[in-house]
Order: C-alpha cells, then structure tokens, then sequence
C-alpha cells in the first residue's frame, strides 16, 4: 500500500509541499497548486500501476543502454567491481 508523501510524489512531482502523517489534513500546499482530498484519495489506486510502469522505463532504459554499450549485466558489474 502507497504512502501519503508517494502518492504526493506521484501527482506534484516538481514537490512545494509538506506532509506531516498519512492523511490529507497533513498537507501543506507551499509552492504548488494544491490538490483536492478526492485527487489524494485517488492517488491511493493509481499508484502501484504508475510505480510499476516507472520501474519498467527504467529497466528498459538500462537494457537499451547495455544493448548500446555491447555489454550485459554481469560485464558492467565485472567493470564497476
């Protein structure tokens, strides 16, 4: 399960809050448009698909990059020992 400051991350990625706990009524809107609590609420859903298709661009970009290099995993660790 998503944590309040994730689903935050998630929906104003550029940051200007503050959370203080778990709950809506902890946010601080500083330097960003504030979100309303059912955007919040929202979040808790959509999380887990937005963090999986993250994880996903970020393998498919490290595998690009090794496809690039002509190198696999097990080389690049050898090299960074």
């Amino acid at each position: 399960m998503a944590k309040g400051f994730e689903v935050l991350e998630m929906l104003i990625p550029t940051g200007g809050w503050v959370m203080s706990g778990d709950e809506y009524e902890g946010i601080q809107f500083l330097e960003c448009e504030p979100i309303t609590k059912k955007q919040f609420e929202d979040g808790f859903a959509k999380y887990d698909a937005w963090k999986a298709k993250q994880e996903t661009s970020k393998a498919n970009a490290k595998s690009e990059l090794l496809d690039r290099l002509g190198l696999t995993a097990d080389e690049l660790q050898v090299l960074l020992g």
